[in-house]
């Protein structure tokens, strides 16, 4: 017979139930910890980037008045031009000049032409985006497709057929590809221009024309890699238990890879693709300047030859920011893809 009394008891078993029941301090989600991790680590990066990529800029040989004003120019006319345009400060004072101007859209002006930056750079940024947009849209459900296919066939002919041909574009250089495009395409069979020439206003389809070959090439160049990191991804899946419980259950080969191995691989194939879609903004140079495309990368190689400083700074500074800022984006994926993060114990 129990001595303890209601008042008692009670309280001993109200404390019981409330040890046993597990409490999780309160705080911040763990994603939304590690996303902005990501983003304050990013915009670090940026602003490290921003430093070597003027460091970089003024240590080039040559003198800027110089190259604006030619050989004929007078010691006086160059130092005059020298002093309006600033060079004469210590190096800490232009970079932090420059860099209020970029964090209020000013990016100076072109040393060669007086344009202003900003609006020069628009189009031909607009330019490259819809060019490695168009090259997206076929190489990254492209390079899916054949990863799934490789897996399903694995150590087959078809396997075998895919990652030759995908270790063979890989080998290739883009401006090689470029030109055997051209050579084919636009030389003998003449079906594409060999120049790409767009401008603001044209036709849907007449710009579908001009960017094929461009575009081609730069599927062919990310293709090859996407493929074979989808096809690696996934053979890692292929190698879990519950892989073996699904084949033990009767599942098709195919459905296998579909419902089981390939939602499990997709955090470091989204890590790829993003990879790559940055390679197709910021390496796109080599593939603008074959084709003489007017982008980014031959605003970039234009300038660079003139000297032009500031425009070699912003067109290098929005090419890290837009490598970074992917980089990010494959980073926050992947932790979103991580269920062990989206329902934290």
């Amino acid at each position: 017979m129990s001595t303890e009394s209601p008042s008692t008891a009670a309280p001993l078993r109200t404390a019981g139930l409330t040890s046993d029941k597990p409490t999780r301090p309160r705080g911040a989600h763990p994603v939304l910890t590690l996303v902005a991790q990501r983003v304050a680590l990013g915009l670090l990066l940026l602003f490290a980037v921003s430093v070597l990529i003027f460091a970089g800029t003024q240590i080039l040989p040559g003198d800027v008045a110089q190259a604006i004003l030619g050989q004929s120019a007078t010691a006086q006319s160059l130092a005059n031009l020298r002093e309006e345009l600033g060079l004469n400060d210590p190096a800490i004072v232009r970079y932090f000049r420059w860099l209020g101007g970029v964090l209020t859209g000013d990016l100076g002006t072109a040393l060669s032409s007086g344009q202003n930056i900003a609006s020069s750079l628009l189009p031909r940024l607009w330019n490259t985006l819809f060019l490695a947009f168009w090259a997206a849209i076929v190489s990254i459900p492209l390079a899916v497709l054949l990863g799934l296919i490789a897996v399903r066939y694995r150590n087959g002919a078809v396997d075998k057929a895919i990652s030759g041909l995908a270790l063979a574009s890989t080998s290739l250089p883009e401006f090689f590809i470029g030109y055997l495009l051209v050579f084919f395409f636009a030389v003998k069979w003449q079906w594409f221009p060999a120049i790409s020439t767009v401008y603001e206003g044209m036709p849907f389809l007449d710009r579908m024309q001009a960017i094929a070959l461009p575009a081609t090439a730069l599927t062919l160049v990310v293709l090859a890699h996407m493929m074979r990191m989808t096809r690696a991804a996934i053979l890692n899946v292929m190698q879990s238990a519950y892989i073996e419980t699904a084949e033990l259950k009767g599942l098709s080969a195919f459905d296998i890879i579909r419902k089981h191995a390939f939602p499990n691989a997709v955090a470091p194939i989204i890590n790829v693709v993003m990879l790559n879609l940055a390679f197709l903004v910021v390496g796109v140079v080599v593939v603008e300047v074959i084709f003489v495309y007017p982008g980014m990368g031959q605003y970039l190689v234009d300038h660079v030859s003139k000297r032009d400083v500031p425009v070699v700074q912003a067109v290098g500074l929005i090419f890290a920011a837009v490598y970074i800022g992917l980089n990010i984006l494959a980073d926050v994926a992947g932790i979103l893809t991580n269920p062990r993060l989206r329902h934290p114990r």
